[in-house]
Parts: C-alpha cells; sequence; structure tokens
C-alpha cells in the first residue's frame, strides 16, 4: 500500500496526449485515487501514535497506562504512548532506565547507586542543567512511572563548557663539545726591569733687603 502513491504519481501521458483535456482528466483521477487511498488506510492509521487523531490517542494512551501531564507538548504525548511497551520492559535496569531518557529526548544521563557518605536508597541522576530547564515535568514523570520502588532520587546536575585546544610537540637535540690538554710542563720566562730615578732640587734662599728712600733737589 505505501508504494502506491508512488505509483500514482509516475503515471504519465504520451507526448502528443499531455496537455488539453487529456492532462486535466490524467491530474482529476490522481486525485480521486489519492482521497480513495486515504479513505482505506485511515482504520490503520488510527492503530500508529504518530498518526492517529488525538481522541484516539487519548484511548491508545489509557490502554498503555500513559497520562498527559499539564502543558504537555503533542508530539511528546505521541512519543510517549508509542513507546509505552518497551519503556516498561526496560525500567527494570540501569542500561534500560538510560535508554528510557533517549527515546523521550531527553538525552543522555548517568545513574550512580550506592555512593559513599549517601543513603543506600538514594539514587543519583546526574543530568546537566539544560535537560532539568527544558525537561523539568518529564523527568518527574519518568522517575514517578519507571522509577524503581522503595527508591529516592536525587539530581547531580553539571554544566559542560567546550575549548579548544592546540597541541603541539617541540623537539631539541643538545649536544655538548669539550677539549683536553694533556699534562706537559710549562716554561715561563722572567725578566727584570730596573731604572735609576735620579731627582735633583733646588732652594732659593730668602734675602731680606731694608726699604731705603732717596732724596733729590733741583739747583
Amino acid at each position: 500500500m505505501p508504494e502506491f502513491k508512488s505509483l500514482l504519481k509516475r503515471l504519465q501521458l504520451p507526448s502528443w496526449m499531455n496537455k488539453g483535456e487529456p492532462a486535466t482528466l490524467l491530474r482529476t483521477a490522481k486525485r480521486f485515487w489519492e482521497m480513495i487511498y486515504g479513505w482505506l488506510t485511515w482504520p490503520l492509521a488510527q492503530l500508529d501514535p504518530d498518526t492517529c487523531t488525538e481522541p484516539l490517542l487519548n484511548l491508545l494512551a489509557y490502554q498503555r497506562d500513559i497520562q498527559r501531564f499539564n502543558n504537555e507538548p503533542l508530539e511528546l504525548y505521541r512519543k510517549r504512548v508509542k513507546y509505552a511497551f518497551i519503556n516498561a520492559k526496560d525500567s527494570g535496569s540501569v542500561a534500560g532506565f538510560i535508554e528510557i531518557f533517549k527515546r523521550l529526548g531527553v538525552g543522555y544521563v548517568e545513574i550512580n547507586e550506592r555512593q559513599p557518605d549517601i543513603d543506600w536508597d538514594v539514587i543519583i541522576l546526574r543530568v546537566s542543567d539544560g535537560q532539568i530547564a527544558n525537561n523539568p515535568d518529564l523527568l518527574l514523570q519518568i522517575i514517578r512511572q519507571y522509577g524503581r520502588t522503595c527508591r529516592r532520587y536525587q539530581y547531580d546536575v553539571s554544566t559542560g563548557y567546550q575549548f579548544l585546544m592546540r597541541v603541539g610537540s617541540v623537539s631539541a637535540d643538545y649536544i655538548c663539545y669539550h677539549a683536553t690538554i694533556p699534562n706537559q710542563i710549562a716554561f715561563i720566562r722572567v725578566s727584570h726591569i730596573g731604572s735609576d730615578l735620579t731627582c735633583n732640587s733646588a732652594t732659593l734662599n730668602r734675602i731680606n733687603t731694608p726699604n731705603q728712600t732717596y732724596g733729590a733737589s733741583l739747583l
């Protein structure tokens, strides 16, 4: 049946008839058989949570023990109804409980049990701050419906940052060359340089001369 639409679209008229009233008749026939195909497949589509109408979706949810919480989007509601059986089957194991979060669009979570210095009945769910902010009601609904009996759940919120690191390598060679001098006798020539230093000095004796006054007269 899914191949019927593809076969219907491939119907074409010969080039000398692909115009005018024959082309109009072909388009009308295609629309008619597409309508007949929709009528025939409608009952089957109502059994699929992805395509059924919302009233029938509520009936499927009741059969599968799914209750819609306040302000739940229709797309998420359909997804919870669709995976109801497999989620109920996986709820008894740690790996299955992680898969439930993945199927419902929460993403990857970590589950830690029996941690040191924490009560043995406490199960820690390690999630990111974005997962809690975007899915607060869904997380509570998953724990309430698929969580273990007589267990308490505690959130461990982590925030991840992405950073880039450039890695390179540096290499070098260190070489040390040394030289040695063999033990040989060293000769040192010592010479004496001498000179005579003569210093001549002169003494100027002080001579005291008395003051004298000479007089003269004009005749």
